[in-house]
């Protein structure tokens, strides 16, 4: 009896640390892990939610906490937000500190998602700060056919491909080839970007400030092009607020030449 019972119960101690050992994978659980720590890092990291009771200190509330993102410290400001967005974008870069930096997404929008702010957005957003260029229509194309074309359409007449072809969708995107469209200001189009209009989600976090002038400019000239006018970075003939980086830099060039001229003179 006694050999057959140091024959049986390690058997049966085996088996059971065998059918525990043996879990398998599910829809929440990797099932067996034989090291832990290669699949669940016991680092702290910046906005993820790793808890995992194997190899993480202290409860899952005090992981969340510490996982989870802070306010900035109180005063604190993004190394490139623009002071004055307007002198900046004509440079295309910001100045902060004496560090000549891209201007991003960081510049400040001083309207509320209400219709109050965004009437007086219309009214007081004319300007375009970034200068029509090559590039910056050509990015704007871009950016315009991956985020905004599917239903405003390739040509901006609000024939997208929800809408086109068989495709369902309860409300008409807006046909920015209309007159309605066309005459207005920059600050419609912002505003809507930023928070979004009717069933149009807002863009404030897949385009950075920059970007969502350029996108503003492509639309820009596809208006320009739906009535056969030029839209480019030589000539605008479409829209006085709107302007040309050659005829820009021209005016930068004749400003530092008269300049010159009477500081000479004064000489």
């Amino acid at each position: 009896m006694k050999k057959y019972n140091q024959i049986v119960f390690p058997l049966i101690i085996g088996l059971i640390i065998s059918l525990s050992a043996c879990q398998q994978a599910g829809k929440n659980s990797t099932g067996s892990e034989y090291i832990p720590d290669m699949a669940h890092g016991v680092a702290f990291e910046a906005n993820l939610y790793s808890y995992y009771y194997q190899n993480t200190w202290g409860t899952e509330s005090e992981k969340h906490k510490m996982s989870s993102p802070r306010m900035p410290v109180n005063g604190s400001r993004p190394r490139s937000q623009a002071t004055d967005a307007l002198a900046m974008a004509n440079k295309g870069m910001s100045s902060h500190q004496g560090i000549s930096i891209p201007v991003n997404g960081s510049v400040p929008y001083y309207y509320a998602n209400t219709e109050e702010d965004r009437l007086r957005a219309m009214a007081e957003i004319i300007n375009n700060p970034y200068p029509i260029t090559t590039a910056g229509l050509a990015k704007g194309k871009e950016l315009y056919d991956i985020f905004c074309g599917i239903c405003h359409g390739e040509k901006a007449d609000g024939a997208g491909y929800l809408v086109r072809d068989g495709g369902k969708y309860p409300v008409q995107p807006a046909n920015f080839l209309l007159d309605e469209h066309v005459q207005a200001t920059n600050g419609r189009y912002y505003h809507a970007i930023f928070h979004g209009r009717n069933l149009m989600g807002n863009y404030k976090d897949k385009l950075s400030y920059e970007e969502r002038w350029q996108v503003i400019h492509y639309i820009r000239s596809l208006q320009a092009g739906s009535k056969n006018l030029v839209y480019s970075e030589k000539e605008n003939t479409f829209r006085t607020v709107e302007i040309p980086a050659e005829v820009l830099k021209a005016k930068a060039e004749s400003e530092k030449a008269i300049s010159a001229v009477t500081t000479k003179e004064n000489q």
